[in-house]
Protein backbone atom coordinates (compact mmCIF):
# COMPACT_ATOMS: atom_id res chain seq x y z
CA UNK A 1 0.00 0.00 0.00
CA UNK A 2 1.25 3.53 -0.64
CA UNK A 3 0.62 6.29 1.41
CA UNK A 4 0.39 9.63 0.99
CA UNK A 5 4.26 10.81 1.72
CA UNK A 6 6.52 13.87 1.41
CA UNK A 7 7.13 11.49 -1.89
CA UNK A 8 3.37 12.85 -3.09
CA UNK A 9 1.89 16.30 -2.43
CA UNK A 10 -1.27 16.39 -0.57
CA UNK A 11 -3.85 19.21 -0.55
CA UNK A 12 -3.53 21.32 2.44
CA UNK A 13 -0.81 24.16 2.63
CA UNK A 14 0.84 22.24 -0.55
CA UNK A 15 3.56 20.17 1.86
CA UNK A 16 4.71 16.95 1.65
CA UNK A 17 4.39 14.99 4.26
CA UNK A 18 4.16 10.88 4.84
CA UNK A 19 1.77 9.25 7.24
CA UNK A 20 3.21 6.21 9.35
CA UNK A 21 2.42 4.70 12.23
CA UNK A 22 4.75 5.42 15.09
CA UNK A 23 6.91 2.45 16.20
CA UNK A 24 5.35 0.59 19.18
CA UNK A 25 2.34 2.47 18.90
CA UNK A 26 -1.21 1.42 16.95
CA UNK A 27 -3.88 3.07 15.81
CA UNK A 28 -6.77 4.35 17.94
CA UNK A 29 -9.95 2.84 18.16
CA UNK A 30 -13.21 3.66 20.12
CA UNK A 31 -12.44 1.51 22.98
CA UNK A 32 -9.94 4.04 24.52
CA UNK A 33 -11.13 7.47 25.62
CA UNK A 34 -8.46 7.62 28.87
CA UNK A 35 -7.18 11.35 28.55
CA UNK A 36 -3.14 10.90 26.72
CA UNK A 37 -0.45 13.04 26.93
CA UNK A 38 1.61 14.18 24.00
CA UNK A 39 4.93 13.21 25.17
CA UNK A 40 6.80 11.99 27.60
CA UNK A 41 6.71 15.33 29.79
CA UNK A 42 10.73 16.38 29.32
CA UNK A 43 11.46 19.51 30.21
CA UNK A 44 12.31 21.41 26.84
CA UNK A 45 15.74 22.78 26.32
CA UNK A 46 16.35 26.45 27.92
CA UNK A 47 16.77 29.49 25.45
CA UNK A 48 20.45 29.71 24.08
CA UNK A 49 20.19 33.24 24.58
CA UNK A 50 21.45 35.47 26.46
CA UNK A 51 23.56 32.86 28.08
CA UNK A 52 25.22 31.63 24.77
CA UNK A 53 25.30 28.00 26.36
CA UNK A 54 24.56 25.49 24.36
CA UNK A 55 23.47 21.90 24.86
CA UNK A 56 24.53 19.57 22.33
CA UNK A 57 23.71 16.08 22.72
CA UNK A 58 26.67 14.04 22.01
CA UNK A 59 24.74 10.71 21.78
CA UNK A 60 21.31 10.08 21.66
CA UNK A 61 18.94 6.94 22.30
CA UNK A 62 20.87 5.71 24.85
CA UNK A 63 18.76 2.41 26.44
CA UNK A 64 16.31 2.40 23.48
CA UNK A 65 17.41 -1.24 23.03
CA UNK A 66 15.69 -2.07 25.99
CA UNK A 67 12.36 -0.70 24.56
CA UNK A 68 12.31 -3.37 21.73
CA UNK A 69 13.27 -5.72 24.33
CA UNK A 70 16.63 -5.96 22.60
CA UNK A 71 20.67 -4.94 24.30
CA UNK A 72 21.47 -1.52 24.74
CA UNK A 73 24.50 -0.53 24.98
CA UNK A 74 26.63 0.91 28.03
CA UNK A 75 27.40 4.18 28.49
CA UNK A 76 31.57 4.16 29.34
CA UNK A 77 32.66 7.55 30.67
CA UNK A 78 37.15 7.98 30.84
CA UNK A 79 38.64 10.97 32.36
CA UNK A 80 41.47 12.17 30.59
CA UNK A 81 42.93 13.55 34.54
CA UNK A 82 41.37 13.67 37.65
CA UNK A 83 38.38 11.80 38.70
CA UNK A 84 34.65 12.99 37.30
CA UNK A 85 32.49 13.77 39.47
CA UNK A 86 28.64 12.35 39.67
CA UNK A 87 25.73 13.52 40.67
CA UNK A 88 22.30 12.60 39.93
CA UNK A 89 19.07 14.70 40.82
CA UNK A 90 18.17 12.14 44.34
CA UNK A 91 21.59 14.01 45.67
CA UNK A 92 23.99 10.93 45.08
CA UNK A 93 27.37 11.83 44.59
CA UNK A 94 30.42 8.74 42.67
CA UNK A 95 34.15 10.06 41.93
CA UNK A 96 36.17 8.19 40.11
CA UNK A 97 38.25 8.23 37.00
CA UNK A 98 36.02 6.18 35.02
CA UNK A 99 32.45 5.48 35.42
CA UNK A 100 29.89 2.25 33.73
CA UNK A 101 26.38 3.44 33.06
CA UNK A 102 24.06 0.38 32.27
CA UNK A 103 20.25 0.82 31.26
CA UNK A 104 17.70 -1.61 33.21
CA UNK A 105 13.82 -1.55 32.81
CA UNK A 106 11.83 -0.30 36.35
CA UNK A 107 7.87 -0.68 36.61
CA UNK A 108 6.45 2.43 36.96
CA UNK A 109 4.26 3.59 39.98
CA UNK A 110 0.93 4.07 37.45
CA UNK A 111 0.75 2.98 34.33
CA UNK A 112 1.68 6.19 31.91
CA UNK A 113 -0.60 7.02 28.70
CA UNK A 114 0.36 8.35 25.57
CA UNK A 115 -1.49 9.48 22.91
CA UNK A 116 -0.69 11.70 20.02
CA UNK A 117 -1.42 12.32 16.11
CA UNK A 118 1.60 11.94 14.33
CA UNK A 119 2.62 13.59 10.79
CA UNK A 120 5.62 12.28 9.46
CA UNK A 121 8.32 11.14 8.70
CA UNK A 122 9.80 14.11 6.74
CA UNK A 123 13.04 13.94 4.67
CA UNK A 124 14.58 16.96 6.57
CA UNK A 125 14.40 19.12 9.63
CA UNK A 126 13.43 21.75 7.02
CA UNK A 127 10.32 20.19 5.38
CA UNK A 128 9.60 19.72 9.31
CA UNK A 129 9.70 22.76 10.24
CA UNK A 130 7.96 24.49 7.03
CA UNK A 131 5.01 21.88 7.83
CA UNK A 132 4.92 23.10 11.86
CA UNK A 133 4.96 26.80 11.11
CA UNK A 134 1.54 26.11 9.18
CA UNK A 135 0.11 24.84 11.58
CA UNK A 136 1.06 27.56 13.81
CA UNK A 137 -0.14 30.04 11.28
CA UNK A 138 -3.75 27.79 11.62
CA UNK A 139 -3.52 28.16 15.09
CA UNK A 140 -2.92 24.22 15.55
CA UNK A 141 -0.56 23.54 18.14
CA UNK A 142 2.40 21.01 17.61
CA UNK A 143 5.81 20.02 18.12
CA UNK A 144 8.55 18.71 16.12
CA UNK A 145 10.16 15.04 17.24
CA UNK A 146 12.95 13.08 15.89
CA UNK A 147 12.03 9.85 16.93
CA UNK A 148 13.63 8.10 14.65
CA UNK A 149 13.04 10.51 11.09
CA UNK A 150 11.22 13.70 11.47
CA UNK A 151 8.17 14.03 12.67
CA UNK A 152 5.62 16.36 13.89
CA UNK A 153 3.46 15.59 17.02
CA UNK A 154 -0.27 17.23 17.37
CA UNK A 155 -2.10 17.04 20.71
CA UNK A 156 -5.37 14.12 20.48
CA UNK A 157 -7.96 16.52 20.84
CA UNK A 158 -7.27 18.64 17.90
CA UNK A 159 -9.67 18.21 14.79
CA UNK A 160 -7.40 18.90 11.62
CA UNK A 161 -8.23 20.04 8.42
CA UNK A 162 -9.60 16.98 6.17
CA UNK A 163 -6.16 16.89 3.78
CA UNK A 164 -4.17 16.34 6.53
CA UNK A 165 -4.06 12.93 7.26
CA UNK A 166 -2.63 11.77 10.66
CA UNK A 167 -1.72 8.39 12.19
CA UNK A 168 -2.56 8.32 15.90
CA UNK A 169 -0.10 6.91 18.17
CA UNK A 170 -1.18 5.33 21.42
CA UNK A 171 0.86 3.25 23.80
CA UNK A 172 0.59 2.41 27.65
CA UNK A 173 4.03 2.18 29.08
CA UNK A 174 4.39 0.02 31.98
CA UNK A 175 8.46 0.90 32.45
CA UNK A 176 10.51 3.33 32.11
CA UNK A 177 14.43 3.49 30.92
CA UNK A 178 16.40 4.13 34.02
CA UNK A 179 20.68 4.31 34.29
CA UNK A 180 22.31 1.97 36.61
CA UNK A 181 25.81 3.06 38.00
CA UNK A 182 27.83 0.09 38.04
CA UNK A 183 30.63 -0.16 40.73
CA UNK A 184 32.61 -3.49 42.43
CA UNK A 185 30.94 -2.34 45.25
CA UNK A 186 27.41 -2.91 43.97
CA UNK A 187 24.88 -1.10 41.52
CA UNK A 188 23.14 2.24 42.16
CA UNK A 189 19.82 3.47 40.32
CA UNK A 190 19.91 6.76 39.16
CA UNK A 191 17.62 9.51 39.06
CA UNK A 192 17.80 12.27 36.28
CA UNK A 193 19.17 14.35 35.07
CA UNK A 194 22.51 13.67 36.01
CA UNK A 195 25.18 16.33 35.79
CA UNK A 196 28.82 15.06 34.81
CA UNK A 197 31.90 17.67 35.94
CA UNK A 198 35.72 16.77 34.25
CA UNK A 199 37.74 19.05 35.56
CA UNK A 200 40.60 17.76 33.52
CA UNK A 201 38.29 16.85 30.17
CA UNK A 202 36.55 13.81 28.98
CA UNK A 203 37.87 11.37 26.69
CA UNK A 204 35.17 10.53 24.02
CA UNK A 205 35.23 9.37 20.64
CA UNK A 206 39.07 9.53 20.16
CA UNK A 207 38.78 13.19 21.36
CA UNK A 208 39.14 15.47 24.56
CA UNK A 209 36.04 17.61 25.61
CA UNK A 210 35.74 19.47 28.64
CA UNK A 211 32.38 19.43 30.04
CA UNK A 212 30.61 19.83 31.67
CA UNK A 213 28.10 17.43 30.86
CA UNK A 214 24.45 16.12 31.66
CA UNK A 215 22.57 12.98 31.12
CA UNK A 216 18.77 13.32 30.85
CA UNK A 217 15.70 11.43 29.30
CA UNK A 218 14.57 12.18 26.07
CA UNK A 219 10.56 11.72 24.60
CA UNK A 220 10.79 8.89 23.65
CA UNK A 221 11.83 6.79 26.74
CA UNK A 222 15.13 6.61 26.09
CA UNK A 223 18.43 8.80 27.12
CA UNK A 224 20.71 11.72 25.77
CA UNK A 225 24.14 12.40 26.69
CA UNK A 226 24.83 15.78 26.27
CA UNK A 227 28.10 18.29 26.87
CA UNK A 228 27.37 22.25 27.62
CA UNK A 229 29.65 24.52 26.00
CA UNK A 230 29.48 28.46 24.86
CA UNK A 231 28.67 29.24 21.40
CA UNK A 232 32.30 30.20 20.63
CA UNK A 233 33.80 27.17 21.97
CA UNK A 234 30.97 24.99 20.07
CA UNK A 235 32.54 26.45 17.09
CA UNK A 236 35.79 24.80 18.18
CA UNK A 237 34.55 21.77 17.25
CA UNK A 238 33.08 22.19 14.22
CA UNK A 239 34.59 24.61 11.89
CA UNK A 240 37.81 22.18 11.14
CA UNK A 241 35.56 19.26 10.85
CA UNK A 242 32.71 20.86 8.84
CA UNK A 243 35.55 23.16 6.25
CA UNK A 244 38.65 21.00 7.22
CA UNK A 245 41.83 22.84 8.84
CA UNK A 246 44.13 23.22 6.18
CA UNK A 247 41.22 25.64 4.39
CA UNK A 248 42.41 29.20 4.28
CA UNK A 249 41.91 31.66 6.66
CA UNK A 250 39.32 33.44 5.14
CA UNK A 251 37.29 30.50 4.04
CA UNK A 252 37.48 29.41 7.97
CA UNK A 253 36.41 32.69 8.94
CA UNK A 254 33.21 32.12 6.63
CA UNK A 255 32.83 29.04 8.24
CA UNK A 256 32.56 30.16 11.71
CA UNK A 257 30.14 32.83 10.84
CA UNK A 258 28.06 30.54 9.16
CA UNK A 259 28.58 28.02 11.92
CA UNK A 260 27.67 30.46 14.49
CA UNK A 261 24.48 31.71 12.66
CA UNK A 262 23.77 28.40 11.59
CA UNK A 263 23.29 27.29 15.35
CA UNK A 264 21.95 30.33 16.58
CA UNK A 265 19.04 30.16 14.54
CA UNK A 266 18.51 26.05 14.62
CA UNK A 267 18.82 26.33 18.70
CA UNK A 268 15.18 24.71 19.36
CA UNK A 269 15.68 21.65 16.90
CA UNK A 270 15.50 19.36 19.54
CA UNK A 271 13.92 21.40 22.15
CA UNK A 272 11.30 18.88 23.47
CA UNK A 273 14.02 16.25 24.00
CA UNK A 274 15.91 18.64 26.70
CA UNK A 275 18.79 20.14 24.32
CA UNK A 276 19.56 22.19 21.70
CA UNK A 277 21.74 20.69 18.52
CA UNK A 278 23.12 16.99 17.98
CA UNK A 279 26.58 16.58 17.04
CA UNK A 280 26.29 14.62 13.51
CA UNK A 281 25.13 15.39 9.86
CA UNK A 282 21.39 16.33 11.20
CA UNK A 283 23.24 19.93 12.62
CA UNK A 284 26.72 20.16 12.15
CA UNK A 285 29.17 17.88 12.73
CA UNK A 286 31.04 18.70 16.48
CA UNK A 287 33.53 16.46 17.64
CA UNK A 288 36.92 16.81 19.50
CA UNK A 289 37.25 20.39 20.26
CA UNK A 290 40.80 19.97 21.59
CA UNK A 291 41.97 19.20 17.55
CA UNK A 292 41.16 22.85 16.69
CA UNK A 293 44.61 24.44 15.91
CA UNK A 294 45.90 28.01 16.10
CA UNK A 295 44.79 29.33 12.81
CA UNK A 296 41.15 28.16 13.52
CA UNK A 297 40.93 29.79 17.12
CA UNK A 298 42.02 32.92 15.21
CA UNK A 299 39.37 32.53 12.52
CA UNK A 300 36.70 32.23 15.32
CA UNK A 301 38.25 34.76 17.34
CA UNK A 302 38.32 37.46 14.75
CA UNK A 303 35.02 36.82 13.81
CA UNK A 304 34.02 36.79 17.48
CA UNK A 305 30.01 37.33 17.99
CA UNK A 306 29.25 37.99 14.39
CA UNK A 307 26.57 36.20 12.45
CA UNK A 308 24.41 37.27 9.57
CA UNK A 309 21.01 38.10 9.17
CA UNK A 310 18.28 39.52 6.91
CA UNK A 311 15.84 41.95 8.23
CA UNK A 312 17.37 41.39 12.27
CA UNK A 313 16.69 37.62 12.21
CA UNK A 314 19.67 35.00 11.79
CA UNK A 315 19.40 33.44 8.35
CA UNK A 316 19.02 30.16 7.11
CA UNK A 317 22.78 29.71 7.57
CA UNK A 318 22.62 26.75 5.12
CA UNK A 319 25.91 25.33 3.73
CA UNK A 320 27.27 22.28 1.66
CA UNK A 321 30.34 20.77 0.15
CA UNK A 322 30.38 21.78 -3.56
CA UNK A 323 27.76 23.08 -5.80
CA UNK A 324 29.13 21.59 -9.19
CA UNK A 325 29.01 25.43 -10.43
CA UNK A 326 25.77 26.70 -9.86
CA UNK A 327 23.95 27.19 -6.75
CA UNK A 328 20.40 25.84 -5.29
CA UNK A 329 17.84 27.79 -4.23
CA UNK A 330 15.93 27.32 -1.03
CA UNK A 331 13.20 25.86 -1.90
CA UNK A 332 15.15 23.43 -4.90
CA UNK A 333 16.92 22.29 -2.01
CA UNK A 334 13.96 21.70 0.30
CA UNK A 335 9.43 22.18 0.59
CA UNK A 336 10.16 25.28 2.23
CA UNK A 337 9.42 29.05 1.03
CA UNK A 338 11.92 30.70 -1.01
CA UNK A 339 14.60 32.97 0.04
CA UNK A 340 15.72 36.25 -1.09
CA UNK A 341 19.65 35.39 -0.10
CA UNK A 342 19.26 31.89 -1.35
CA UNK A 343 18.22 31.62 -5.23
CA UNK A 344 19.26 30.21 -8.13
CA UNK A 345 23.09 31.70 -9.21
CA UNK A 346 25.72 30.31 -11.12
CA UNK A 347 28.81 30.52 -8.89
CA UNK A 348 32.15 30.80 -11.01
CA UNK A 349 34.08 33.71 -13.10
CA UNK A 350 33.38 35.53 -15.68
CA UNK A 351 34.47 33.00 -18.01
CA UNK A 352 32.33 30.32 -16.41
CA UNK A 353 29.37 32.94 -16.60
CA UNK A 354 29.56 33.94 -20.02
CA UNK A 355 29.83 29.89 -21.76
CA UNK A 356 26.89 28.99 -19.11
CA UNK A 357 23.42 30.01 -19.41
CA UNK A 358 20.06 29.96 -17.16
CA UNK A 359 17.77 28.41 -16.50
CA UNK A 360 18.68 24.62 -16.63
CA UNK A 361 15.53 23.31 -16.40
CA UNK A 362 15.99 20.52 -19.68
CA UNK A 363 17.94 17.78 -19.59
CA UNK A 364 20.04 18.80 -23.00
CA UNK A 365 20.91 21.64 -21.09
CA UNK A 366 22.17 19.95 -18.06
CA UNK A 367 24.17 17.85 -20.20
CA UNK A 368 25.99 20.67 -21.57
CA UNK A 369 26.38 22.39 -18.51
CA UNK A 370 28.07 18.97 -16.91
CA UNK A 371 30.42 18.70 -19.65
CA UNK A 372 32.12 21.63 -18.42
CA UNK A 373 33.79 22.84 -15.26
CA UNK A 374 36.73 24.94 -16.10
CA UNK A 375 36.14 28.90 -14.77
CA UNK A 376 33.56 27.14 -11.84
CA UNK A 377 34.29 27.94 -8.37
CA UNK A 378 35.88 25.15 -6.52
CA UNK A 379 35.98 22.65 -9.12
CA UNK A 380 39.06 20.70 -8.36
CA UNK A 381 36.85 19.05 -5.40
CA UNK A 382 36.32 15.09 -5.81
CA UNK A 383 32.40 15.23 -6.44
CA UNK A 384 32.45 18.76 -8.55
CA UNK A 385 31.51 15.75 -11.40
CA UNK A 386 30.48 12.46 -10.49
CA UNK A 387 28.71 9.38 -11.99
CA UNK A 388 26.57 6.46 -10.02
CA UNK A 389 25.37 3.58 -11.78
CA UNK A 390 21.73 2.53 -10.11
CA UNK A 391 20.34 -1.16 -10.47
CA UNK A 392 16.58 -1.83 -10.13
CA UNK A 393 17.28 -4.23 -7.03
CA UNK A 394 19.04 -1.27 -4.96
CA UNK A 395 15.31 0.77 -5.89
CA UNK A 396 13.58 -2.40 -4.65
CA UNK A 397 15.90 -2.34 -1.05
CA UNK A 398 14.98 1.48 -1.16
CA UNK A 399 11.46 1.32 -1.68
CA UNK A 400 11.21 -2.18 0.95
CA UNK A 401 12.29 0.36 3.49
CA UNK A 402 9.49 2.79 2.59
CA UNK A 403 7.00 -0.28 3.08
CA UNK A 404 6.19 0.56 -0.43
CA UNK A 405 5.04 -2.70 -2.08
CA UNK A 406 6.96 -5.17 -3.79
CA UNK A 407 6.50 -4.02 -7.55
CA UNK A 408 9.86 -4.29 -9.85
CA UNK A 409 11.00 -0.84 -10.94
CA UNK A 410 11.07 -0.36 -14.84
CA UNK A 411 11.39 3.09 -15.91
CA UNK A 412 13.31 6.21 -13.54
CA UNK A 413 11.42 9.58 -15.65
CA UNK A 414 12.05 13.19 -14.19
CA UNK A 415 8.91 14.85 -13.77
CA UNK A 416 10.24 18.41 -12.41
CA UNK A 417 13.04 20.68 -12.40
CA UNK A 418 14.32 23.71 -10.72
CA UNK A 419 16.27 26.90 -12.62
CA UNK A 420 19.67 25.53 -11.22
CA UNK A 421 18.63 22.14 -13.13
CA UNK A 422 18.25 20.09 -10.12
CA UNK A 423 15.87 17.58 -10.38
CA UNK A 424 12.88 18.56 -8.04
CA UNK A 425 10.73 15.54 -8.61
CA UNK A 426 11.33 11.91 -9.73
CA UNK A 427 9.12 9.19 -10.52
CA UNK A 428 9.86 5.33 -10.12
CA UNK A 429 7.57 3.44 -12.25
CA UNK A 430 6.83 -0.48 -12.20
CA UNK A 431 6.86 -2.52 -14.89
CA UNK A 432 3.08 -2.62 -15.55
CA UNK A 433 3.62 1.69 -15.87
CA UNK A 434 2.13 2.39 -12.80
CA UNK A 435 3.70 4.94 -10.33
CA UNK A 436 5.41 3.13 -7.40
CA UNK A 437 6.60 6.57 -5.83
CA UNK A 438 7.26 10.00 -6.68
CA UNK A 439 10.61 11.18 -4.80
CA UNK A 440 11.00 15.18 -4.13
CA UNK A 441 13.55 17.52 -3.34
CA UNK A 442 15.40 16.45 -0.47
CA UNK A 443 13.72 13.15 0.13
CA UNK A 444 15.37 12.16 -3.17
CA UNK A 445 19.08 11.75 -1.82
CA UNK A 446 17.41 10.49 1.26
CA UNK A 447 15.99 7.17 -0.22
CA UNK A 448 18.83 7.46 -2.76
CA UNK A 449 21.70 7.41 -0.68
CA UNK A 450 24.12 6.99 -3.35
CA UNK A 451 23.48 10.17 -5.00
CA UNK A 452 25.93 13.07 -4.04
CA UNK A 453 23.01 15.36 -5.26
CA UNK A 454 20.15 16.34 -7.36
CA UNK A 455 21.70 17.78 -9.53
CA UNK A 456 21.87 15.11 -12.45
CA UNK A 457 20.33 13.74 -15.43
CA UNK A 458 19.63 9.82 -16.25
CA UNK A 459 20.42 7.64 -18.55
CA UNK A 460 19.29 3.86 -18.84
CA UNK A 461 22.39 1.92 -19.93
CA UNK A 462 20.39 -1.78 -19.41
CA UNK A 463 17.45 -3.25 -18.47
CA UNK A 464 16.94 -2.34 -14.52
CA UNK A 465 20.57 -0.24 -14.86
CA UNK A 466 20.26 3.24 -14.93
CA UNK A 467 23.48 5.41 -15.37
CA UNK A 468 23.03 8.84 -13.08
CA UNK A 469 26.05 11.88 -13.82
CA UNK A 470 25.76 14.89 -12.08
CA UNK A 471 27.55 17.23 -10.67
CA UNK A 472 28.24 18.77 -6.76
CA UNK A 473 28.01 17.22 -3.32
CA UNK A 474 25.00 18.20 -0.90
CA UNK A 475 22.12 20.38 -1.37
CA UNK A 476 23.76 22.98 -3.48
CA UNK A 477 22.33 26.03 -0.89
CA UNK A 478 24.27 28.88 0.26
CA UNK A 479 28.04 28.56 0.55
CA UNK A 480 29.95 26.05 -1.34
CA UNK A 481 32.85 25.14 0.86
CA UNK A 482 34.96 24.46 -2.19
CA UNK A 483 33.92 27.45 -3.59
CA UNK A 484 35.02 29.47 -0.49
CA UNK A 485 38.55 27.99 -0.40
CA UNK A 486 38.84 28.37 -4.07
CA UNK A 487 37.80 32.21 -3.24
CA UNK A 488 39.71 32.61 0.19
CA UNK A 489 43.14 31.48 -2.34
CA UNK A 490 42.03 33.92 -4.64
CA UNK A 491 42.46 36.42 -2.10
CA UNK A 492 38.78 36.91 -0.98
CA UNK A 493 38.59 38.30 2.12
CA UNK A 494 35.85 36.47 4.01
CA UNK A 495 32.72 39.50 4.33
CA UNK A 496 33.23 39.34 0.51
CA UNK A 497 32.87 35.60 0.05
CA UNK A 498 29.61 35.52 2.73
CA UNK A 499 28.16 38.39 0.23
CA UNK A 500 28.83 36.17 -2.78
CA UNK A 501 27.00 33.24 -1.30
CA UNK A 502 24.20 35.29 0.78
CA UNK A 503 23.74 38.72 -1.10
CA UNK A 504 21.79 41.10 0.79
CA UNK A 505 22.37 40.14 4.13
CA UNK A 506 24.44 41.81 6.92
CA UNK A 507 27.21 40.99 8.39
CA UNK A 508 26.98 41.95 12.52
CA UNK A 509 27.23 41.14 15.85
CA UNK A 510 25.00 39.05 17.66
CA UNK A 511 22.01 40.33 19.75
Amino acid sequence: MIRNSFFQKVGFLGLLCVLSPFANGSRANNEINTNYQTNLGVQTSPSLLPSKELLVGLEAYLGRGLLNNSHSKDLHLISAGKPLILRDASGLVHKSRQIQIEWITVPLKSPENLYRQVVGPFASYESAHTFSKKLNSAGISNVIAHPFEWEVWIPKDITLPPKIQADSFIKKNFDEVKPLLKLTTGEFLLSGPIEISSPDGLKWNGGLYKGPFVLKPDSYGSWTFIEKVSLEQYLLGVVPHEIGPSSPLSSKAAQAVLARTWAVANSSRFAIDGYHLCSDTQCQVYKDPDKADLEVQRAIRETSNKILTWKGEPIHAVYHATNGGIMASSNEAWDIEALPYLKANLDGSKRWIKKSSMPLNSNNALISFLSMRDGAYGNNHYLFRWTRKVHAKDLEDYLHSLEIRKEKPKKLKILERGPSGRVLALEIIDESNNSLVILRRDAIRRIIKSLPSTLFVIKELDKGVWQFQGGGFGHGAGMSQAGAIDLALRGWSTKRILQHYYPGTTYESLR
